[in-house]
């Protein structure tokens, strides 16, 4: 059996191009294997710290819009149009497109270049005979020409990615794309509490301003009432300049009112990419505040770190980091690109792609900066830093965010017993309020006696209203706490 040698040509020819390969197969710098672990032990447990012993479970959140539970369509609308027609989104929606093309120009470095040229030369050279007789005329005047060059060709290009440079750089490119995408989810977040705390103001405000004119009515009939007594003779000027004192502090409460109706109907116009006062007609009408759900979902801690957007946005950009270190370290090898150009040239454009016209030109390239004074050195060094300042920041937007819920939860798990004795104190004051009222049609209370009631239930409804309304923002607070509110972009 013979064996068949191959010339040593036709070996290098194969060797070649498998020992690119297996060069082009390294990447330099460090791998990325994920963010640090941060209270590790918290993010295991089954349950937050804080959460209340009602009001909430431990289920994790099935639908990420969460104002929908609170069954208010008016809320529904504008916090759908926020995210439509806010100006914030548009410019986090224009980030994350601009980083998506950077994403498209890092990976296309990682191809070829190739462009096509083509020229039309026509030339007329001078008359030497005329320069070399000293300019006297004496040369025949003609010159040589005119010259005609025609050119068509194809150049091209390529760095060949030896040691994982510009694969370096895509990876920090996608990372940043995808915090970017994280910080649109954080913006969509922070927009949707905000238009809702501004819809629960308002609806807290129409209510408070309904029930300071229903009072100030009551108390100038009672008023008008005891103006009457006092011409009979059965009531004391003290008595009508105390209930005239009472009708004008509670008619002037009516002013701060009506401008906050008018500063939160601006505010909302805005957040959904309004002008002021175009939704003045559309929500002048006083509705009830939204309705609370019986018990809100929370999941746990460990849901909390996959859901918030901001915690993800640190974690790509840690990640973004991590990958620039080896985009830099990549600096300190050579650098191998390989050039080419295919091309015709003929005097005549009849003739320019004729097989004798026909020129080519390849040309290996090897650049390598062996001495750059530390500036390689230093850019690592760098990039090392940036990747611990993002590795801290990553830690910091975790331990945030466990602060952030769990003071969420003891805020509304709080508020909830706070408004359950509000009601208590307001139904303790409707029933004196009641006794007050037969006691001095009766005949056997003072109007002061009356006044000092009525001022007491109109401040415990004020303070249920508040209470509600607090809680509400509470709920709030609490889905913005938990990261809720993002929808997926696309594309």
């Amino acid at each position: 059996m013979s064996i068949r040698r191959f010339p040593p040509r036709f070996a290098i020819a194969i060797c070649a191009p498998a020992a690119l390969c297996a060069l082009a197969a390294c990447t330099v710098g460090p791998d990325y294997h994920g963010a640090p672990p941060v209270a590790a032990d918290a993010l295991r447990a089954s349950a937050f710290v804080r959460a209340p012993a009602s009001g909430v479970v431990a289920a994790a959140p099935t639908v990420s819009a969460w104002w929908r539970a609170l069954g208010d369509p008016q809320l529904d609308a504008l916090v759908e149009a926020a995210l439509a027609h806010n100006p914030d989104v548009h410019a986090a929606q224009a980030r994350l497109r601009e980083a998506r093309a950077q994403l498209m120009g890092q990976q296309a470095k990682a191809l070829p270049k190739v462009s096509a040229d083509a020229a039309a030369v026509r030339m007329r050279s001078p008359d030497l005979s005329a320069l070399s007789s000293g300019g006297n005329g004496s040369g025949n005047g003609g010159g040589r020409g005119p010259l005609q060059l025609y050119t068509a060709g194809l150049d091209a290009s390529w760095e060949i990615d030896l040691f994982g440079g510009t694969r370096r750089s895509i990876e920090a490119a996608s990372a940043q794309a995808d915090a970017l995408d994280a910080d649109l989810a954080d913006t969509q977040v922070s927009l949707a509490a905000e238009v809702a705390q501004a819809y629960i103001d308002l609806r807290d405000e129409q209510q408070r301003l309904v029930l300071a004119r229903q009072s100030a009515d009551l108390q100038q009939r009672m008023l008008t009432l005891t103006q009457e007594r006092r011409t009979h003779g059965t009531a004391a000027d003290v008595d009508v300049e105390r209930l005239s004192g009472q009708v004008d502090t509670t008619r002037a409460a009516l002013v701060p009112l009506d401008e906050q109706i008018a500063e939160s109907l601006d505010r909302l116009a805005v957040l959904t990419g309004r002008a002021p006062g175009t939704l003045d007609a559309e929500l002048a009408t006083t509705q009830p505040l939204p309705t609370l759900p019986a018990a809100v979902e929370v999941g746990d801690p460990g849901a909390l770190l996959r859901q918030r957007p901001d915690i993800r946005a640190a974690e790509r950009r840690l990640a973004s980091s991590n990958a620039q270190i080896g985009a830099h370290v990549a600096d300190y090898f050579p650098k191998v690109s390989l050039m080419g150009d295919l091309g015709y040239t003929a005097a005549d454009p009849g003739h320019l792609f004729r097989k004798s016209n026909f020129s080519w030109l390849g040309v290996p390239y090897l650049q390598w900066n062996v001495l750059d004074f530390g500036r390689t050195a230093a850019d690592v060094r760098s990039a090392k830093a940036s990747r611990d300042e993002a590795s801290a920041r990553y830690e910091h937007a975790v331990l945030a965010a466990l602060q952030d819920a769990n003071a969420a939860l003891s805020r509304y798990g709080h508020q909830r017993e706070h408004v359950a004795r509000l009601e208590q104190v307001d139904a303790s004051a409707q029933r004196a309020s009641t006794l007050m009222q037969q006691r001095y049609r009766a005949g056997v209370a003072t109007a002061i006696d009356l006044l000092d009631t009525e001022r007491t239930q109109f401040s415990a409804q004020q303070d249920v209203i508040a209470g509600h309304a607090e809680l509400l923002k509470d709920f709030v607070l609490l889905q913005k706490s938990l990261g809720m509110g993002w929808q997926s972009q696309a594309g």
